[in-house]
């Protein structure tokens, strides 16, 4: 099953095409960034009863010319990866006949070393293939904890948490992040949900989700898109729980049903000021709210 941290990190180059080229450069290959750049069907599926998927798969027309951007999400090494990857760029290369390139993200170094070989496809003697992917790790996108470079390119700030999400800095990206989605205008909410969801998949079950969910329980107020306010409400929810857990107020199934369910954060802001000093789960939902 395709994990939420796995689709963010091929998913950021869809919302945002232009950050390839962006983060080329930390490979040391220029790209030219794309005057335009459209999806194209990611199922790469042939007549025969064999499905293969790339993970996002987008034309990018730059002044240069034109290629074929495949980005695949990878969390481990995979022997059987370098055959789909190969696969992919050559039915690539015969469907549309434009120049096929291969990005893979991993979110640990033991990967990202892994993809970044060469794989020789072919005898020793006379290998038919060489792929040679472009690899994206920790080490290739910076740290950016300040909220005014942040800003400045909030989807490489995405990328940056979440290939940072397990190290030391991940709080500062996050908190950044954060300040710079509230510097954001009325009319940029809808991107700003997009990216607020985004980042929340891209950090999986770390411990820097929790952090994210915590700094947008406090901080999303200021939006009022519905993946906003959803992930308000679900981070209100967990602090409850978790307020209720440290005071040993007993939660029952139900309760725990009702808490969880509750998609309104006012009323779960009320609930959790009656936490803090309630015996009972009566008391916490006393008054009748929600």
């Amino acid at each position: 099953m395709v994990s939420s941290s796995h689709e963010a990190l091929h998913r950021i180059f869809q919302q945002e095409p232009g950050l390839f080229s962006r983060v080329a450069r930390n490979l040391g290959v220029a790209f030219p960034p794309p005057v335009s750049a459209s999806e194209l069907s990611t199922d790469l599926t042939e007549i025969q009863p064999l499905e293969r998927r790339v993970d996002t798969l987008l034309r990018m027309d730059t002044e240069d010319g034109s290629f074929v951007l495949a980005v695949e999400s990878q969390s481990r090494p995979s022997a059987d990866k370098p055959a789909s990857w190969a696969y992919y760029l050559s039915h690539v290369y015969a469907k549309y006949g434009v120049p096929p390139v291969l990005l893979v993200v991993c979110p640990d170094r033991k990967t990202a070393a892994w993809a970044g070989r060469r794989f020789d496809i072919g005898p020793r003697q006379w290998p038919s293939l060489t792929l040679r992917p472009l690899v994206l790790g920790p080490d290739d996108v910076p740290v950016i904890d300040s909220p005014d470079e942040a800003a400045r390119d909030i989807p490489l700030t995405i990328l940056s948490a979440a290939l940072h999400r397990s190290e030391p800095e991940a709080d500062a990206i996050l908190n950044a992040l954060a300040k710079a989605l509230k510097g954001l205008s009325a009319d940029d909410e809808s991107s700003a949900g997009t990216f607020i969801e985004l980042m929340e998949q891209g950090l999986g079950t770390t411990r820097a989700a929790e952090l994210w969910r915590h700094l947008m329980a406090v901080d999303l107020s200021f939006f009022q898109s519905q993946t906003a306010q959803q992930l308000r409400a679900e981070g209100e929810a967990k602090a409850l729980l978790l307020l209720l857990g440290h005071r040993g107020v007993e939660v029952g199934d139900g309760d725990r049903e009702r808490i969880v369910g509750c998609g309104d954060p006012e009323v779960l802001d009320e609930w959790f000021k009656r936490a803090l000093t309630a015996g009972s789960m009566a008391e916490v939902f006393g008054g009748g709210v929600g």
